[in-house]
């Protein structure tokens, strides 16, 4: 007797989908769109909403379309749905990144307890307390991306804290002499009622973006961001064992449930890429971290001084299609 598929109503698979979009993406850019169905929902990858000049390969792309995936799976367990999710189902299209089949089930999956989580991670780019996360807090985060098939190495010790400040500084140097990355980067300034990209006061943004295109603040932007590293209570790079686009739909996971894990003890991240999206620096972490592997986001964790405001987001029909 063929399986019965039990039709969902379309109200909770939006739902579904405004907690996915809560999901951290480069420049805030939300590169993802979501086709609904009676009873699946689909990822697509946005390549509108690409950065060529920032990430190439579209492998920062693909980290974010996989963090909201990963928020797609804990609001479904939360809803009551089991999430049956297959990844790259169709190789005719290759931009269709997942395909998540929903099912009524009588128990809450075990990721459910993560959800209030999603609406309270923050990306805080401000200093944090200076206290370290206990050890408890720090193996759950370290468990949390081996779930995923992923590994976060903890920079501990002293030398090797200041070796990675040292190649994030050095890659924002490089970053900011490039003028089509400076460009690049200020086209994603937006004020916050655009719904995406970086948030600049509305009156302020022309003025900043033309500052950004226009002036090389390399220095100035290395010497933050170099005491930002050097002081951070807690340091991690999230690697992969591969680089192909499930590596990096897998990362993506990874990355969201290692910040889902933090939210739920207080804590909060920020991100520090320049050492691995700068090929040659990319090279020096991997050597610097001692083992196998391919290093995917380098994160400060700790606990932020001040609330920090969410990053704004795009209206849901503008990344929905329903069949």
């Amino acid at each position: 007797m063929a399986t019965q598929v039990i039709p969902l109503d379309p109200l909770p698979l939006r739902e579904l989908v405004a907690a996915a979009i809560l999901a951290p993406s480069s420049h805030n850019t939300q590169p993802w769109r979501f086709r609904l169905a009676a009873h699946r929902i689909d990822l697509w990858a946005d390549r509108t909403r690409a950065l060529p000049v920032n990430d190439p390969d579209d492998r920062e792309l693909l980290l974010s379309c996989g963090a909201a995936l990963f928020n797609l799976r804990v609001a479904s367990a939360r809803h009551g749905l089991a999430a049956s999710v297959v990844l790259q189902p169709d190789a005719a299209h290759p931009d269709l990144l997942a395909r998540v089949a929903l099912a009524p089930t009588p128990h809450e999956g075990p990721l459910a307890a993560l959800f209030d989580a999603i609406a309270r991670r923050r990306t805080v780019r401000t200093p944090f307390h200076a206290d370290p996360p206990p050890p408890p807090v720090r193996q759950a985060m370290v468990a949390a991306a081996s779930a995923e098939g992923a590994r976060l190495d903890v920079l501990d010790d002293a030398a090797r804290r200041h070796a990675a400040a040292l190649l994030v500084a050095e890659g924002d140097t490089l970053q900011w002499g490039h003028p089509e990355w400076r460009r690049e980067l200020a086209a994603w300034m937006h004020p916050a009622s655009a719904g995406d990209g970086l948030v600049v006061p509305r009156l302020a943004a022309p003025v900043a973006r033309v500052m950004v295109s226009s002036i090389d603040l390399g220095d100035r932007v290395a010497a933050r961001d170099r005491a930002l590293v050097e002081h951070s209570p807690m340091l991690a790079v999230l690697g992969t064992p591969g680089e192909s686009v499930l590596d990096w739909l897998r990362g993506g996971q990874a990355l969201q449930h290692v910040l889902l894990v933090a939210a739920g003890f207080g804590l909060q991240a920020s991100y520090f890429n320049q050492a691995v999206e700068v090929a040659t620096l990319c090279r020096r972490l991997s050597r610097l971290l001692g083992h196998p592997g391919y290093p995917q986001l380098m994160l400060r964790f700790g606990a932020p001084l001040h609330d920090a405001a969410p990053a704004p987001r795009r209206p849901l029909d503008d990344v929905i299609d329903e069949d």
